[in-house]
């Protein structure tokens, strides 16, 4: 373990630790055999603990599977853009480095494997489905939103829906993507060039510069 991550260990209190363990326990296992066929026994007995403070602190399975849903988010899909990164950058070139960074994180196996009993889950129950979809994609759209709509007002594109916008762009990037990857259509997602091709009519109709 690297001498970053012990610090960050060294900073959570006891409950956030026993949460961390609890939700890193869950997801192994998710991933090993499967949502469905793991109970929760199993996460108590891999993580340590007890069976009431699994309760306590997530509700349920679902409350675990979400869990693990926005922990991954937040570590891959919702990092902030490194300013130093992208201070030489145009808004162009913004752009497409978070394009590259979405594709990438949402083609990885985890990714793949979280996404596919998310789905499953939502399907069976909508509560949880509209749940996942305020934890997760209203929070993407936001952040893009965010920043379209500051180059807008900054007079660096011609947006007038910035929103709209926002969801049209991650449909481009991900959309179908995903959706093929998922039916285990295809497991190629898009390269880089590929993205390029598709993001200029997107650059050139909002006047992105």
């Amino acid at each position: 373990m690297s001498e970053t991550i012990l610090r960050e260990v060294d900073r959570l209190s006891p409950r956030e630790r026993r949460q961390s363990a609890i939700l890193d326990a869950a997801e192994s296992l998710f991933l090993e055999q499967g949502y469905e066929r793991t109970s929760l026994a199993e996460i108590v007995k891999r993580s340590g603990g007890s069976l009431a403070t699994l309760y306590e602190l997530f509700g349920n399975k679902q409350g675990l599977l979400r869990a693990i849903a926005t922990r991954w988010c937040d570590e891959t899909m919702f990092r902030p853009l490194d300013p130093e990164v992208t201070a030489e950058m145009s808004n162009i070139e913004i752009l497409k480095h978070y394009a590259y960074r979405q594709s990438e994180t949402m083609e990885l196996p985890r990714a793949i494997a979280l996404m596919r009993m998310l789905m499953s889950e939502s399907l069976r129950d909508r509560e949880f489905a509209l749940q996942i979809y305020r934890d997760l994609h209203l929070p993407a759209i936001a952040e893009l939103t965010e920043l379209l709509a500051g180059w807008a007002t900054a007079g660096r594109a011609e947006i007038d829906d910035p929103e709209a916008a926002a969801k049209l762009f991650l449909d481009i990037i991900v959309g179908d993507s995903m959706l093929n990857t998922l039916a285990g259509v295809e497991d190629e997602w898009l390269d880089q060039k590929q993205i390029d091709w598709r993001l200029q009519p997107f650059i050139s109709h909002f006047k992105i510069r």
